[in-house]
């Protein structure tokens, strides 16, 4: 069991060995998560939600109604909704989805990752690529990692340009859809 409280919300996490960070909040999601600040009317996607730190969080500044998270772990999805409902937000949508290909939803205001970054590069190119067209106009895609250039990059192509945070060596990476398609090509 996992104790996090940020700011005003303590929250009780249940994890398990196997899923990303079992033994303590991941400090490059508390990183990302000090830079975000969320809105009553906000539209949130925890996209990878793992056990849920971040979604359930967003819910509770947000109506949970408003909150999505995916995930394509069967094992994290189920502790993702029994971590909502334990922590009093059961409105919140939790759905396994392969990053978006199992889920239809759009118009988030924000999209919220800590993608797999030690690997290749095909999961955040899709949820980066994918998730410009599932973001409301001036909305924006929120992801951390310990990489720079190539993200930096990568929301260049895409989004027209990025905010860079360098927060205890991750970099948050803050990109607003400011147009109806991508920046340049691919």
């Amino acid at each position: 069991m996992l104790n996090v409280t940020i700011g005003a919300v303590a929250l009780r996490l249940q994890t398990e060995p196997g899923l990303f960070s079992p033994q303590r909040a991941d400090l490059g999601t508390l990183a990302m998560l000090s830079r975000i600040t969320f809105e009553t009317g906000d539209k949130v996607l925890d996209l990878g939600c793992g056990y849920g730190l971040v979604g359930i969080l967003a819910a509770h500044h947000v109506s949970p109604l408003r909150v999505v998270m995916l995930d394509n772990d069967p094992r994290a999805v189920a502790l993702a909704r029994r971590n909502a409902d334990a922590n009093g937000v059961p409105e919140v949508t939790v759905q396994l989805s392969d990053g978006f290909r199992g889920t239809r939803e759009s118009g988030f205001t924000k999209i919220i990752s800590n993608p797999p970054y030690h690997v290749d590069f095909s999961v955040p190119k899709h949820f980066i690529e994918k998730g410009f067209n599932r973001l409301a106009p001036g909305g924006t895609m929120w992801m951390v990692t310990k990489r720079r250039d190539w993200y930096r990059n990568k929301f260049g192509a895409i989004f027209g340009g990025c905010r860079v945070h360098e927060i205890d060596g991750y970099h948050v990476f803050e990109a607003t859809r400011l147009r109806a398609s991508y920046a340049r090509s691919r």
